[in-house]
């Protein structure tokens, strides 16, 4: 924002106004009707997955799922298997540039569901969707700010200490305690950006600000032209180059934060599955209709992936209701319908079985045992697809 840079220079610089974001003017009387049963439809899933009683597990997979297809559309191969893998740490090979970018996406995910709705929508929320914590973010705003002399803590007190021990001390201690964050997960490592890769004139903050106020000007809008809006101003604004994924997470977070849906619904998905791409020169009509379409794909495969849930567990169901009460066969059922697939090591890690434990339990479940998918003797995957 700049509204002149010094004090007594207005006669010299013309006054700059903030840049703001133009919000599309839509024909309400015309769309109406094309928002009202894309609504509906995604409350009546809502509904379903809910009763179902398996919202988490849906949840589950579909976040693995999600971040595959976010790399999918970025043009990167990831297999699901590296991936739920990688998740549990039992990674049978190096993970690789496009694996980490993928267990990336999957902690966004989860990070935009692990608090209340609104969250997401937030400066803190994009930091800590980016996998940068909030001090950090607030310091990269404030970087380029000159300190105000007459505040004390811009100053640390051994800046003009007569001992340079002090001064060195506590460099460490910083340094040290940036490592922990970064050990922790908390904040990445702080890198120089490359002019190659990096636009220099991009001004990220004030790209977050603008779109941040694209959502606060549409909070009494419909959700769905809401979040419409909202992502196209993201693909406009070009937010985060090294993240084209995170879009999409943003747009259902809006429709979670608008109580249309207490999920993070499949965009990735259900844009991968339609034919709208969006080129910049569609109208803002057009652009409503095609993210309506995105929605659409989105909940077909949402419903088949439920369906497909809940025929599991039926099946299998019936051969945990006679087992003992200690058994651990429920548990094995439980990781099925929360994971794209199961290995045999893996659900002996989280289980906390042996891997023979683990083969009587699958020969227990007979002919309801998920599909294998592999094949192979030696590396074998199961998974309810």
């Amino acid at each position: 924002m700049a509204f002149g840079s010094r004090a007594g220079d207005f006669d010299e610089e013309p006054f700059l106004a903030p840049r703001t974001y133009d919000l599309p003017e839509l024909p309400w009387e015309i769309i109406a009707g094309r928002l009202e049963p894309i609504t509906i439809s995604i409350l009546r899933f809502d509904a379903r997955l809910e009763t179902s009683g398996l919202g988490a597990g849906w949840q589950s997979r579909c976040d693995m799922t999600e971040a595959v297809r976010a790399l999918i559309l970025d043009g990167h191969l990831v297999d699901v298997g590296d991936l739920v893998l990688h998740d549990a740490g039992m990674d049978v090979r190096h993970p690789t540039h496009e694996l980490t970018r993928a267990a990336a996406a999957l902690r966004a995910r989860r990070t935009a569901l692990a608090r209340k709705a609104p969250w997401p929508l937030s400066i803190d929320g994009l930091a800590a969707l980016r996998g940068i914590s909030p001090v950090a973010e607030a310091s990269v705003r404030a970087k380029g700010k000159k300190p105000d002399p007459e505040d004390d803590e811009a100053y640390p007190p051994y800046a003009n200490d007569a001992d340079p021990w002090a001064a060195h001390f506590a460099e460490i201690d910083a340094l040290l305690d940036r490592t922990n964050q970064v050990l922790a997960g908390e904040t990445p490592l702080r890198r120089s950006r490359s002019h190659l890769v990096y636009d220099p004139d991009q001004d990220e903050a004030e790209a977050e600000d603008l779109w941040l106020d694209v959502v606060k000007r549409t909070r009494h809008w419909p959700a769905v032209a809401a979040a419409s809006v909202a992502w196209q101003a993201w693909l406009d604004l070009n937010l985060y180059t090294r993240l084209p994924w995170l879009g999409l997470i943003m747009a259902a977070a809006i429709l979670r934060s608008r109580g249309l849906t207490s999920h993070l619904l499949p965009l990735a998905a259900g844009f991968k599955q339609s034919k709208f791409r969006p080129q910049g020169r569609e109208g803002a009509k057009e652009k409503l209709a095609g993210f309506c379409q995105v929605l659409e794909e989105a909940l077909v495969l949402a419903h088949k992936d439920l369906d497909r849930l809940i025929l599991a567990r039926e099946l299998m169901s019936r051969v945990t209701a006679k087992t003992r009460s200690n058994s651990k066969l429920p548990e094995l059922v439980d990781l099925f319908l929360s994971r794209p697939l199961v290995t045999g090591p893996l659900a002996a890690k989280l289980l906390r079985v042996t891997p023979k434990a683990v083969d009587l339990m699958l020969a227990q479940l007979g002919g309801a045992l998920p599909r294998e998918l592999t094949g192979r003797t030696r590396y074998r995957a199961w998974g309810i697809v």
